[in-house]
């Protein structure tokens, strides 16, 4: 696996700012609940068994008239009277809260520009076909990561016209020509596979502790109450 270049003391904007380019992945990992079952159900691919960094996968599409990045991914995003569930087009400020994604990472696979224009106009196709998200798939990749002999073997609950995040990514650039994971099928492909491709390829890594949730935070608060009645302090 490729080492990654360590970076500290960004903000994700920074991060994002300095490192965003059409055609790159954007990693990143999220601090709810949700992220940290992803970054678990990954652990059967890491030999002592530690939890992935990532939760969600997408490509970078580049900066536009706005002047922001933007990205497509294949997401659910459920905000007030608006729910979109597929692939979609999102400013990358989405993901530039520190605490709610305190690792984040880009991978550069160095793609010539015909390689880039073909994976985002895929992307983009996928994009006006209204292409749903998959969370039938996210079920045959977690059978397939806690049975390895079914990663190259196609997803037992694969569907037609739907991605998860990390199998979408794969897709649109293996349109490019890329094969990212040769010993991985295209939709049991998960963040963590994207981060440990064999294909080369540099990547940039920024991670910061993460801060305890708010519920993990009072109890800790309470014991040391406790502690402290209980020496007399």
């Amino acid at each position: 696996m490729t080492d990654p270049i360590v970076v500290t003391g960004l903000s994700n904007r920074e991060f994002f700012e300095t490192h965003a380019r059409p055609g790159r992945i954007g990693l990143v990992g999220g601090s709810e609940p949700a992220n940290r079952l992803i970054a678990r159900a990954q652990r059967h691919l890491d030999e002592d068994g530690a939890w992935s960094h990532w939760s969600h996968a997408f490509l970078f599409q580049g900066r536009r008239a706005d002047g922001h990045h933007w990205i497509i991914e294949s997401d659910l995003d459920i905000r007030r009277k608006h729910i979109r569930l597929g692939v979609q087009e999102n400013r990358i400020a989405k993901y530039a809260d520190d605490a709610d994604y305190p690792v984040v990472g880009v991978i550069d696979l160095g793609l010539t520009t015909k390689q880039e224009q073909s994976a985002l106009a895929h992307a983009l196709e996928l994009v006006s076909a209204g292409t749903r998200y998959s969370m039938r798939e996210i079920i045959g990749t977690v059978w397939a990561l806690r049975h390895p002999k079914w990663q190259p073997k196609e997803n037992l609950l694969g569907q037609e016209k739907a991605f998860y995040c990390s199998a979408f990514v794969r897709h649109v650039l293996g349109r490019a020509g890329l094969n990212l994971s040769p010993d991985v099928t295209e939709k049991n492909t998960t963040p963590e596979h994207l981060w440990r491709m064999p294909v080369p390829h540099t990547k940039w890594l920024l991670k910061r502790e993460k801060q305890p949730g708010a519920l993990r935070q009072a109890v800790k608060r309470v014991r040391e109450r406790i502690a402290k009645r209980r020496s007399g302090g």
